[in-house]
């Protein structure tokens, strides 16, 4: 199997973003892409993955650039892409799945809702945790998971990131600025 794992940094309207990909598909999205953030997801990548990451080798990003590319201009709703689920196991991985096909564009699904599709009604706070260790936000959807009570909720990339999404699909004004 090739275990080469490939990244770039692409800007977006929220910001730079890390994006890697191993032969199975995209496997993490990391936001502010600083050089600081980017040496340590890379770090970080090699530790988890077993491989050293290389800059843009083969072109295998150049979907996932153009999709979302696509996405913040307006012109997608979906993401068809091959994804690389390695980073995350059991319950995350689940809920993560339930998220990326059952939370469609301009929809918000509350953590207890999402708890209760994959069969575990009182882990609310579970699905919280697996928000926040998702490795391929954006393209899985994490911010389109709120408060029942209708609060945005936590966001590991920012609030404001958060605002910024759920705005472009249509769930919040446009932020102001």
């Amino acid at each position: 199997m090739d275990t080469t794992v490939e990244w770039a940094v692409v800007p977006s309207d929220i910001g730079p973003l890390l994006l890697a990909a191993t032969d199975r598909g995209l496997v993490s999205v990391v936001f502010h892409a600083d050089e600081a953030v980017r040496e340590a997801a890379v770090g970080r990548l090699a530790g988890q993955l077993g491989a050293e990451p290389v800059e843009r080798a083969s072109g295998r990003l150049a979907e996932p650039i153009r999709q979302l590319d696509e996405y913040f201009a307006g012109g997608r709703h979906s993401f068809e892409l091959p994804l690389d689920w390695t980073l995350t196991t059991g319950f995350n991985r689940q809920v993560l799945r339930e998220l990326a096909e059952g939370v469609p564009f301009g929809a918000v699904v509350g953590y207890g809702d999402l708890a209760k599709r994959v069969g575990q009604p009182g882990a609310a706070q579970a699905v919280g945790a697996a928000m926040g260790a998702n490795p391929l936000p954006v393209v899985v959807p994490c911010h389109r998971v709120v408060e029942s009570d209708g609060g945005i909720g936590g966001f590991g990339g920012g609030l404001e990131t958060k605002r910024i999404l759920l705005a472009l699909e249509g769930v919040l004004p446009q932020p102001l600025f």
